[in-house]
């Protein structure tokens, strides 16, 4: 065991002890750590740090980046335990933001989606994907958030949901649409039908009577979009479950426009009910829409002797 696995470890338990959680920075810099062993190396250089980085060879350079910034965080603090520490250049292999272009979701999109749901040979499982899908787009939460509801989460008397913990460990009450709470309601009796006593608290259940998993809503999400016929629109451009929401805020947003709300004011209320840390935030997505784009410009007032 070299002394950088120690290193890595009091680093990361300084770093959580103060609140940062770093899950997949701690996974890569265990990596790092296991590849620098192999070639006995105790320093951390930047010829180190740049040869782990760049594995695979025929990766993303983005990804490269994102490796490299794990291990350039890490040697930030380590130069201050270990002289000959080699901090690795910010310029070098940066991380270049390479956000994905959220899929143009309409209405008949996801009525496919829920018809694909729908017709999945479990009962249980049919109703599951069918309430999650629908649940996701008219509220536009996150589908961690969903997962991880449980049954005493869910207010039928309210028209509430209560996500707990969620990301930036916010907690918050996501009001629902009366014909949402019914969607509710009916999976709920589809689920206390077949788990009357199911071997978890939470409300959307596999069929082994267990919290869904991430990795399995996904694995089924592209399977449902197969069987809708969804295709791409490009390479950056895919149907992914995570638009969903992209589509909540977008068609809330054209929705205050069109009624000629005063958008600014509301912005703080729409990102308040995503979970966003703070407005700006939510301004991404009226930069990301061509529609919002063209509505936002109508409202600008007319510059004198020039153009709008």
């Amino acid at each position: 065991m070299t002394d950088l696995r120690h290193c890595v470890e009091d680093y990361l338990s300084l770093r959580r002890a103060l609140g940062f959680t770093l899950k997949r920075p701690g996974q890569l810099l265990a990596e790092f750590v296991a590849f620098a062993e192999s070639v006995d190396a105790e320093v951390l250089t930047v010829n180190l740090a740049l040869s782990w980085a760049t594995l695979p060879a025929d990766a993303d350079p983005s990804w490269w980046g994102f490796r490299l910034q794990a291990v350039r965080t890490f040697a930030r603090w380590l130069v201050a335990v270990d002289p000959r520490t080699e901090v690795p250049p910010a310029d070098l292999c940066p991380a270049l933001s390479r956000r994905a272009e959220p899929y143009p979701y309409g209405d008949d999109d996801i009525v496919a989606l829920l018809t694909a749901a729908r017709a999945i040979s479990s009962p249980l499982k049919a109703a599951t994907y069918e309430t999650l899908i629908g649940l996701l787009a008219v509220t536009g939460m996150r589908v961690g958030e969903a997962i991880s509801l449980d049954r005493s989460d869910v207010d039928f008397d309210q028209g509430a949901l209560l996500v707990r913990q969620a990301k930036f460990d916010k907690t918050r009450e996501v009001a629902l649409h009366p014909s949402t709470v019914e969607a509710l309601r009916g999976y709920d009796r589809v689920r206390t039908g077949h788990w009357r006593h199911p071997r978890t608290d939470a409300f959307f259940v596999s069929l082994s009577g267990t919290r869904l998993y991430y990795q399995n809503v996904q694995h089924c999400f592209s399977q449902l979009v197969s069987t809708a016929g969804l295709e791409p629109v490009s390479a950056r451009c895919r149907p992914r479950i995570h638009d969903l929401r992209h589509r909540f805020a977008v068609t809330t947003l054209v929705r205050w426009y069109r009624d000629g709300e005063a958008v600014g004011p509301r912005l703080p209320l729409l990102s308040t009910y995503l979970g966003h840390v703070a407005p700006s935030a939510t301004y991404w997505y009226l930069r990301a829409d061509p529609e919002l784009l063209a509505l936002a410009a109508e409202r600008l007032e007319p510059v004198p002797g020039g153009e709008r």
